[in-house]
């Protein structure tokens, strides 16, 4: 009789994907006036609008690099819902729980100076992003993920801010929970970020925070001292970005688990300008914690290792996306010696 043929290996698992929850916005540059330039009786402008908004320029990042990514938004029908459906997808983005809106697109103008920094101004109410229900939302997020990210104007704009806020610790039970509030003083006043913020770090095991956010969140406070309020209120993970001058990490591990403190350099770059810089960052920071295994709890088993490298991505992804306009992040093979293996 012939030898049967050996059986073949079972296949590795597959490691769940980060979900991403937030908004999707329109944003609209400033471009030369339609006309070349020649004198017409009306003054105008020229606009060219891009895709974006915090939490999907996040999921396209981490999607380029590689990590299943899933995100869960509610997109309008409109000519912009259109654009973002589009963007997300060529990202490698999974739409299947995103939401097909009535409601409009959120615009928001962007105003850059010399140093590439933007001023927004936004166009923002009663459209699709902030509308939530919590049936919505537990359908959007049944399925199985290793880690939920949130933050910036859905988690804090009613309606729909609250019923987010209310599903962290749900999904917290299955998931790790990452908030990046990304305050938008225009549109909310800070001091709704500050009530709150006791109760994002109780329901996240990651917290990012630019130098602006910790300026309006908790002001006069250096990063050593609000990684302590914010590990206090129950955040294991506090990362606070600080644009040239790096990032800094804290770990407070539970359990007997590793505590951290890091600094980071940023990666040098020439800045175009810096749309996007910190939700990139936050893909990267993801991407590689979802490649070494981290993600799926409590953030128990991250090492100082793991997490100095996830820092160092972060920055490289970071910088990719202040080299070119918009919020355009990289894809893998953009990235060389950055990419974890």
């Amino acid at each position: 009789m012939p030898t049967p043929a050996p059986a073949a290996p079972e296949p590795a698992p597959t490691a769940p994907p980060v979900a991403v929850l937030g908004e999707c916005v329109a944003d609209a540059f400033t471009v030369p006036a339609p006309g070349g330039g020649e004198r017409t009786s009306t003054p105008s402008i020229g606009l060219e609008v891009l895709p974006g908004g915090g939490p999907a320029n996040t999921a396209v990042a981490l999607a380029r690099l590689g990590t299943p990514t899933r995100f869960l938004g509610r997109l309008s029908r409109d000519v912009f819902g259109r654009l973002f459906r589009e963007h997300l997808a060529a990202s490698g983005v999974d739409l299947a729980a995103a939401v097909e809106a009535a409601e409009p697109s959120t615009l928001a103008v962007a105003d850059v100076d010399a140093d590439g920094r933007a001023e927004y101004s936004f166009h923002a109410e009663g459209t699709a992003d902030w509308q939530w229900t919590d049936g919505e939302l537990e359908r959007a997020a049944a399925a199985p993920a290793a880690c939920l990210h949130t933050g910036s104007l859905a988690l804090v704009r009613p309606p729909g801010g609250e019923a987010v806020e209310r599903l962290l610790p749900r999904v917290r039970g299955r998931a790790t929970v990452s908030i990046d509030p990304n305050v938008r003083p225009l549109l909310v006043e800070p001091a709704v970020y500050r009530e709150r913020l006791p109760r994002w770090c109780a329901a996240a095991d990651i917290l990012r925070l630019s130098d602006d956010d910790l300026g309006h969140l908790l002001p006069g406070a250096g990063v050593e001292e609000a990684a302590g309020v914010l590990h206090g209120h129950g955040a294991a993970l506090v990362v606070v970005t600080l644009g040239a001058a790096g990032a800094y990490a804290s770990l407070e591990g539970a359990g007997g688990a590793e505590r951290v403190r890091l600094r980071a350099p940023a990666e040098p770059t020439a800045v175009v300008d810096t749309v996007g810089a910190g939700d990139a960052f936050m893909g990267g920071l993801l991407h590689s914690l979802h490649t070494a295994g981290a993600l799926g709890g409590r953030l128990d088993g991250l090492t100082a290792s793991a997490l100095e490298q996830a820092l160092a991505t972060a920055a490289a992804v970071a910088a990719a996306t202040c080299a070119v306009r918009g919020a355009d992040p990289p894809r893998t093979h953009q990235m060389g010696r950055h990419m974890r293996r």
